[in-house]
């Protein structure tokens, strides 16, 4: 009876965006405040504010705070924000195209292809011309993209009618070829090797404001073509056949759907490295908090997406301070057994259905 009451309580979209919204609001609050210096949090909105819309002057404000909020945390914050909103909702469009709930950017082998992308990149240290600062971010996207072919193509191969099953394992049989091609990489790796492992690992760490322009614009194309491609998910949410019948053109949107999910992967990863179980677990999360309509089933994961690796974040940087956690050491540590649980949980309800 209590669930039954949660559930109409969060099924209530004003109340789910709310929460949402709420949750990711005290995340970031926490975020900047919590460090090794604390920032109260009404001195982070004066200082915010101070900044947007010029309500306060800035020099009334401690200027190692100021300094602090704006140079340090506050980016620091958002790009977590954005990687996490990024894997999030690819991973709820990917589980509600392929229906299956394993389905998310690293099992499909999107992100171990943008993986290497940005280790070549920075194994060779070149740069794109006319492109400039948005060549890791590029090649990550191009290798993400790929990879997702090459992915499909193979499963094609092996059966014609494509099931879920062999693609998710197509993905994984990738996933693993690439980690090892990484691993070959690092191996012959000389002074670069830091900087390679420390980026595979994950990390928010001193990336600043440089990485955030370049992670938006992706960001804001990959999000939009999904939200605009949300009756479409909903349609083949119900399988493949029953969505032709209702009029989609199913491979155009598997395509349109796949490649948009890419761009946000690829995207994801150039700026902050490999982080695992965000998009396997929060869209996961989400559809059963909020229920599968995907029309509100993205923004929330957007949202609560964001807000969960901001908290991942502030775990992985205050747990053994001074030193700082690996950000995918963390997710790993929080998503593994929660995604355990709610397997377990969607188990019992096939039975006891």
């Amino acid at each position: 009876m209590q669930r039954l009451f949660i559930r109409k309580f969060l099924n209530n979209k004003i109340t789910a965006y709310s929460a949402a919204g709420l949750f990711l609001l005290m995340a970031m609050l926490l975020g900047i405040s919590i460090g090794t210096v604390q920032v109260p949090i009404f001195t982070i909105i004066q200082i915010i504010f101070a900044k947007l819309f010029g309500l306060f002057s800035i020099e009334d404000f401690d200027p190692m705070y100021s300094s602090i909020v704006l140079n340090i945390r506050l980016p620091r914050v958002l790009l977590s924000g954005l990687v996490g909103a990024a894997l999030a909702i690819a991973g709820a469009a990917f589980q509600g195209l392929l229906r299956n709930p394993l389905a998310d950017p690293y099992t499909l082998g999107v992100s171990s292809g943008a993986s290497l992308g940005a280790v070549i990149t920075l194994f060779f240290q070149f740069t794109i011309p006319f492109v400039g600062r948005f060549t890791l971010p590029v090649l990550s996207i191009l290798f993400s993209f790929l990879t997702i072919f090459l992915v499909l193509s193979f499963a094609r191969k092996i059966e014609r009618s494509m099931r879920v099953e062999t693609i998710i394992l197509t993905g994984i049989i990738f996933s693993s070829f690439l980690g090892a091609l990484i691993s070959l990489m690092i191996a012959l790796t000389g002074d670069e090797l830091r900087q390679i492992i420390g980026w595979l690992l994950g990390s928010v760490s001193m990336r600043g404001w440089e990485y955030i322009k370049i992670i938006v614009p992706f960001f804001i194309l990959g999000s939009a073509i999904l939200i605009f491609n949300t009756k479409e998910l909903n349609a083949m949410s119900f399988g493949e056949e029953r969505a032709h019948h209702l009029g989609v053109n199913v491979q155009k949107r598997k395509l349109v759907i796949l490649s948009a999910g890419s761009v946000l992967t690829g995207a994801a990863v150039a700026v902050s490295g490999t982080i695992g179980f965000v998009g396997l677990v929060i869209p996961h999360l989400s559809r059963l908090l909020w229920g599968p309509d995907h029309k509100h089933l993205l923004p929330l994961s957007i949202i609560t997406g964001s807000g969960f690796l901001i908290l991942a974040d502030l775990i992985s940087r205050t747990i053994i301070s001074p030193t700082e956690l690996p950000i995918g050491v963390i997710t790993a540590i929080i998503g593994a057994p929660v995604f355990a649980i709610i397997l377990l949980q969607r188990k019992k309800t096939e039975r006891s259905g």
